[in-house]
């Protein structure tokens, strides 16, 4: 669900230090494009989104740690990354990789009807390996640049190009799929609260090493899109000198 994606970005924020663009070689802006012209209005939502997380979000998800046994919370993660898998399988087939999408429709089908719904992740145990894919990564795929940083209220880090993709996310979520109000408002604050907690260590470690917070998550997130986008194989950025190059953008790859 990406609406957490401020959340899941802590995740992959600690192992990116050090290590982040701070240009955006894009098509849209050609090489060189400063990342984040939106950069004092995005520092305004940051810090009400770092407020809302340190006084309702990081309280409510440290008592729920507390509480709930580990079993029953990697339950939750494991109900809700079945609806995950199902976008990422639709993801898969528009990018043009039919096995991964396979896959995936096997993993929610194993799942679905051999784990309670979800809840018991029976796919991997068989070997179905998880992947992660939604519909900006897919307009990625089909040369569409990253555009702008933007920070959202509540839901945190995105861009240009993951913002038109973020309602078809949003659509593939339980609180869309189910049409009870109450049943929906609840899985809803379910899983942010589940996701928050899972994270509780890793925004200790990203508070004690980040010396601008906001600058860190920007470059983390923006270089984990771009390495969603090309499967991990990045090519490399178009030459300075040569400002009629054109960016590079990913192509619909073959089916695996």
């Amino acid at each position: 669900m990406n609406r957490l994606r401020p959340l899941a970005v802590l995740a992959v924020a600690v192992p990116l230090l050090g290590g982040c663009a701070t240009t955006l070689n894009d098509v849209r802006g050609g090489p060189g494009a400063k990342l984040d012209p939106w950069e004092n209005w995005n520092r305004k939502v940051f810090a009400f989104n770092e407020g809302l997380d340190e006084h309702v979000l990081k309280p409510v998800a440290t008592a729920y740690s507390n509480v709930v046994p580990e079993p029953i919370r990697r339950g939750v993660d494991n109900f809700f990354g079945n609806f995950a898998d199902a976008r990422s399988a639709v993801n898969n087939f528009l990018q043009g990789k039919a096995t991964a999408g396979v896959y995936d429709v096997m993993r929610v089908g194993t799942n679905t009807v051999f784990g309670l719904l979800g809840v018991l992740d029976v796919a991997t145990e068989v070997g179905l390996e998880k992947s992660r894919e939604d519909f900006g990564q897919t307009l990625g795929v089909w040369g569409m640049g990253t555009g702008a940083y933007i920070v959202w209220p509540l839901f945190g880090p995105s861009s240009v190009r993951d913002s038109i993709g973020l309602p078809m996310d949003i659509a593939a979520s339980p609180s869309t799929v189910i049409n009870d109000g109450a049943t929906r408002y609840t899985l809803t604050t379910l899983n942010i609260v589940n996701t928050r907690s899972n994270l509780l260590g890793a925004t200790r470690v990203l508070d004690d090493i980040a010396l601008d917070k906001y600058s860190f998550i920007r470059d983390a997130y923006l270089q984990r899109r771009r390495s969603l986008v090309f499967d991990g194989n990045e090519p490399p950025p178009p030459d300075p000198t040569e400002p009629d190059a054109p960016a590079a953008p990913a192509s619909a790859p073959a089916a695996k």
